[in-house]
């Protein structure tokens, strides 16, 4: 039986047709009656979990263990979830889908602006979080199997973006994005002049099967203004195209 504040692996026996590599759930939540059918469940569908029963000790597993994905309550003793996801969020990019409250929005946002792909309300479904959790988890496979090759650097107006460094600049200064905000820019620029439907930025960030909240993507680009634009309530670098999507220009072109 596992006690709060302590930890538990639980190794899956793959079975005949499996392949060998098993893929690693984080589960930070100090609620036993949650984590324990959660587990199991979890356990049946194939899942190595390892859970923590408190902030600090998820945040030291996250990064010994290395999980492929980590599943984040809010509330929790020595350390709350936004503190653990700011943390995590600071040096590795691996998927964090929070749990919050039913109904309490405020939860939600500060989880996305900290660096969570995904939430979910509790309660919820066994077949809603193992949906949410096989979304994130084939986003990132997309994305380790290499998209078509992207050109290293792009430069409109006085933004400029570094793909493999990761690095994005306004002129001399640095901008520090998360990793939303970064693979949104990323998408927007290297189509500068084009027109992005949401839908398209839905499957290419978030994945093909992304089921939160469609307002998420306005309250990205509403953080990627406030850090490019001069002028965030009249933005000229990203351009809304109603009912469509966004346009990447630069300033001088959308005058």
């Amino acid at each position: 039986m596992i006690t709060p504040g302590e930890c538990a692996t639980i190794f899956v026996n793959e079975g005949e047709g499996q392949t060998n590599t098993v893929t690693t759930i984080l589960l930070i939540d100090d609620e036993k009656m949650i984590t324990a059918p959660l587990v199991q469940q979890l356990r049946q569908s194939g899942y190595r979990v390892i859970v923590a029963h408190d902030g600090r000790t998820g945040l030291e597993m996250s990064q010994s263990e290395n999980p492929d994905l980590v599943i984040l309550d809010v509330l929790m003793p020595k350390m709350d979830g936004w503190e653990v996801c700011k943390a995590i969020r600071q040096d590795n990019p691996v998927p964090i889908l929070m749990l919050t409250a039913l109904g309490d929005e405020i939860d939600r946002i500060l989880g996305l602006e900290l660096g969570a792909d995904d939430y979910i309300t509790k309660p919820f479904s066994t077949r809603e979080l193992k949906a949410r959790i096989r979304a994130l988890l084939r986003r990132v496979e997309l994305d380790r199997a290499g998209q078509p090759q992207k050109t290293a650097e792009f430069r409109v107006g006085q933004i400029r973006l570094n793909v493999d460094t990761r690095q994005a600049h306004k002129g001399s200064e640095p901008l520090t994005l998360r990793y939303k905000e970064f693979e949104l820019l990323s998408l927007l620029i290297s189509r500068a002049g084009d027109v992005v439907s949401r839908a398209d930025l839905f499957d290419k960030v978030w994945g093909t099967d992304w089921l939160g909240d469609t307002r998420t993507l306005d309250v990205h680009i509403r953080w990627l203004r406030e850090k490019i634009e001069d002028d965030p309530g009249r933005p000229r670098y990203i351009q809304t195209v109603r009912g469509i999507g966004y346009r990447f220009t630069a300033p001088e072109e959308a005058a």
